[in-house]
Formats: structure tokens, C-alpha cells, sequence
């Protein structure tokens, strides 16, 4: 009965309106791994798209466990949009238990990816110590079962507005491959996006161009802006690695305290994904005062400062010049 009186009211509906236009409604199921890549789509996809977030904003990544609704948004999902550079750990497992016939995009494809210099380290450490303590890595590898480790490349390369270029670039040939109809939108729609990305682009190098550079030295919670610093110019240190998963020991905590008094650090900042507590131990310890918060992997919600990818860099640049030049 109820079903038969929904098709009644639906097809009443379709004569009283007239067919409507294809474009007016979302022809793509989309998502997005999190919020930064949610946001790039939203650009490129207008209203083509129906969006799904799985790390939402201030969420992180690095230690998100998947829910069981998660696995039912890729189940039912179009075009599934990650990061790769095994940023998303839980990624291959929930795309496994979900069943999804879903293409699975890397929206990284392209760029030119910056080594991991953590995992180098970490290799050379373990090449040490096979040479003799077999016994002592097969305990390592027992207590580290599990957990999730960054490969060879650093994956935070949204950092860099050139590589943002290219992840909407990517963004804009998957939606094509699913919904060749909607091609020439989402190609406008990136071009679009692509020039506002150039204008803020020019904004950010403005900002670090007047920033002195003796004065260039920032600390924060984890490696997240290395491509920043490659593409900018700013030096970053932090106390914790590439993923936020291992917390730093008191030895990394002393060892990175002497670091930031031999630089000369000029600001310290907390980020929006890690707990405070170290970061504000070293600024304890070294007197720099915590300058504010820095947005790395996720964006804010919507009525924070970052709440879009655009507003994220201009909101961080500011907030790092505000900082070190102490205005």
C-alpha cells in the first residue's frame, strides 16, 4: 500500500515538473577518504555529486578506525577518492570488506612525491640491528603487528598548492571516466578551481617572501609539511614523525629541545589532529610561545577558520606570519 501510494505521489510529480534535467540531480555517489580530498571533489563536482566523508573535519587519518557504515558508503559508492602514498591505512582493509565495485582513484597520481626520511632512517636502524639480533627483530615485528607505517614516500603533499593542482586535475578524469556526460562540467569546474589555486598560490609565496630568513624556522606536533617546506621555503621540525600513530619519547622530546634552541626557532604550534601535550612541554621548556593552531591533515568544521581547502593554506600562512613576526 505504501509503496504503491510513494510511486503514485513520485510519477505525479514527474508530470506536474516535466522530466527533470540529469544535471539538477547527483548523478555520482563519491567517497571521499577525508576532508581535504571531500573538499577538492566538491570543487570539481558541483552539484554532480553526492559526497560521502569517511575522516571528517579535525579528524585524523593516521589512527582512524573504520565504522561499519563506512564499509556500506563504499559499498554503494560510484568513484571512491584517496590519498594513496599509504596515507590511509585502514583503506585497503575496508575497501576488501565492503565488496565495493567502485573505482578506487589515487588522487596523488602525478606528483612528483618527496622521500620519507623517517622510513630511511628506520631501515638503516633495522639493517643494524639484523646483524645479529634476529631475535630481538622478530619481537619488534610481534609488538608492531598491526599498526600502520608509512611506506617510502612522505603522503602530506597536499601541503603544496602545485600538487592541490594535480589532485583536482585526477579529481576531474575520474568523475569523466564514471559519468562521461557530466565530462565538460567537472573539466570547467576543475579549470576553474585550478586558477583560484594559482592566484593563492602567489598570496602564500608573497607571505614567506617577507618573512626574514633567519626567522624561518617553525616547530610543529608531526611531519606534515614537508612539502610546504620544499615548495616555500620554511623550516619545520616536530617531535613527532610522518604519522601521528607512534607518540614521541622523552628522548625525542630532549633531543628535539636542544635542536630548537641550536635553530633558533621562532614560533611553535600545536595542529588541529594531535594532543597538545608535547608541544606544549617544548614550549615550556625552550620559552617560545605557542603561536595558534596550524590545520595540517584534516580541514575545521564549518563554522571554524578552515573549513575549506583554500581557506586552510591562507588561514595557516597567516597564522604562521603572525607568529614568528610577532603582529
Amino acid at each position: 500500500m505504501f509503496n504503491t501510494l510513494r510511486f503514485a505521489t513520485f510519477a505525479s510529480l514527474i508530470t506536474l515538473g516535466g522530466f527533470a534535467s540529469s544535471a539538477s540531480a547527483a548523478e555520482l555517489k563519491v567517497v571521499a577518504s577525508f576532508s581535504i580530498i571531500a573538499d577538492f571533489a566538491k570543487n570539481v563536482g558541483g552539484d554532480r555529486v553526492e559526497i560521502s566523508t569517511l575522516v571528517g573535519p579535525d579528524g585524523d587519518a593516521h589512527v582512524y578506525e573504520p565504522r561499519p557504515a563506512d564499509a556500506a558508503s563504499l559499498e554503494g559508492a560510484d568513484v571512491v577518492l584517496v590519498n594513496g602514498l599509504q596515507f590511509e591505512g585502514f583503506m585497503s582493509r575496508l575497501i576488501e570488506a565492503s565488496g565495493t565495485k567502485a573505482s578506487v582513484v589515487e588522487v596523488t597520481k602525478g606528483i612528483e612525491p618527496l622521500k620519507n626520511a623517517e622510513e630511511e632512517h628506520g631501515h638503516e636502524a633495522e639493517e643494524k640491528a639484523e646483524a645479529g639480533h634476529d631475535h630481538e627483530k622478530e619481537a619488534h615485528d610481534h609488538g608492531h603487528e598491526g599498526h600502520h607505517h608509512h611506506g617510502e614516500f612522505d603522503p602530506h603533499a597536499w601541503q603544496s598548492i602545485h600538487n592541490a593542482e594535480i589532485y583536482a586535475k585526477n579529481i576531474a578524469d575520474a568523475f569523466c571516466q564514471a559519468d562521461k556526460a557530466g565530462c565538460a562540467t567537472y573539466t570547467a569546474n576543475s579549470e576553474a578551481y585550478v586558477a583560484k589555486l594559482g592566484k593563492l598560490e602567489t598570496e602564500v609565496k608573497a607571505a614567506i617572501e617577507s618573512i626574514p630568513t633567519e626567522k624561518r624556522t617553525v616547530i610543529t606536533s608531526h611531519d606534515a609539511f614537508g612539502y610546504f617546506e620544499h615548495e616555500y621555503g620554511l623550516k619545520f621540525i616536530a617531535p613527532e614523525g610522518i604519522s601521528t600513530e607512534a607518540e614521541a619519547s622523552a628522548a625525542d622530546v630532549a633531543k628535539l629541545i636542544d635542536q630548537v634552541k641550536h635553530d633558533k626557532a621562532s614560533a611553535i604550534f600545536l595542529e588541529n589532529i594531535t594532543n597538545p601535550r608535547v608541544i606544549e612541554q617544548i614550549s615550556k621548556e625552550t620559552g617560545i610561545k605557542i603561536g595558534g593552531t596550524l590545520y595540517s591533515d584534516a580541514l575545521s568544521k564549518n563554522d571554524g577558520p578552515a573549513s575549506t581547502y583554500i581557506d586552510m593554506f591562507r588561514y595557516n600562512v597567516n597564522t604562521l606570519k603572525a607568529a614568528i613576526l610577532g603582529s
